[in-house]
Formats: structure tokens, sequence, C-alpha cells
């Protein structure tokens, strides 16, 4: 049986939600404590999305005939909770976090997905099951090259304006 505790209090059930808080605000304490930020850049990668359609990875979800990305804004699933939740505790931090919110970026590419094309086991999925796959389809992962690259290239974009801003505070402090 699962369960949570807390101090001395055992939770029997937790929502999913208030699970994810805890946990967030546990690591948020530590940072907080331990980092120290003269020395140390925090990154924080938000959620990125999944789009299974017909069911979830485990019960028939596909994407294998998503093959273009959302276009209309209006399409999108609504943001979900668990980044109203972050955005809560990050702003509730001292120490200053870097939020790479990725979360609308990936809402769009529901064509992004390895789908039927992934390799499990070391083997791609035979001929009849790319044709009608019945099995489990990779929908919440990325392909490369594609979405991870652009994650990757805000990281670097946020590392460059840290740099320069550095430069800059140094120039003006000799």
């Amino acid at each position: 049986k699962d369960y949570y505790q807390e101090g001395s209090h055992v939770y029997n059930e937790l929502n999913v939600l208030e699970a994810f808080r805890k946990a967030l605000t546990t690591w948020a304490r530590w940072v907080d404590a331990s980092v120290n930020p003269m020395k140390t850049m925090v990154f924080f990668r938000g959620y990125s999305a999944s789009h299974f359609s017909g069911g979830q990875w485990n019960s028939g979800g596909a994407c294998d005939s998503e093959t273009r990305p959302i276009k209309n804004e209006t399409y999108l699933k609504p943001y979900p909770p668990k980044m109203l939740v972050l955005e809560s505790v990050l702003k509730g931090m001292k120490t200053h976090v870097t939020y790479l919110n990725i979360t609308r970026l990936t809402d769009f590419r529901k064509d992004g997905h390895p789908s039927i094309y992934r390799k499990h086991l070391k083997q791609t999925l035979p001929e009849d099951e790319r044709v009608a796959p019945l099995k489990y389809q990779d929908c919440s992962h990325w392909c490369l090259p594609g979405v991870p690259d652009s994650w990757n290239e805000l990281l670097y974009a946020e590392l460059l304006v840290k740099e320069n801003k550095m430069r800059q505070h140094q120039r003006r402090a000799r």
C-alpha cells in the first residue's frame, strides 16, 4: 500500500497535486539552504506534454497518426495545474531559479514523439505493429532532432544572457 509520511503524520492517501507541492517545497527548501547563488545557477525545466489519444501509454493510447504540429492555440490542452504549483513554489524561493517553461512549446508539437518508431529491447517494432499498432506507443518522449533541441537552445540562450549580465556587472565594478 502506498503512503506518505511527513514528520510523525502518515497520510494513507494524498492528492497528486498536494504530493507534488510537498515534493517541490522540500526541493526548494534544500536549494535555498544549500546552494550558493554566487557560485551556482539553478535551472528548472518545466513539464513536457504527452499526446496520447484514445487512452494512455498502457491502455491503447496512440499518436502514430500525428504528422503535423498544432498551429491553432485554441486546440491546446488547458495549462496543467501542476505547472501552477511549480510556479507558486518557485515564486516563494529565496534563491533565483531560471524557469525554462517548455510546457506550451511542447504542447504544440503532437507530431514530435517516437510513437511506433521507438526502439524497444534494441529492435524496431515489427511491420505488422507499425501498420496496426496494438501495443504501447511512445507519445511522451521526444524524437531527436526536434523538440529537445529547442530546449537546449533555450538553455544556451539563458546561459549567454547570464554571462553577458555577469560581464557587465564586472565592468561596472572596476
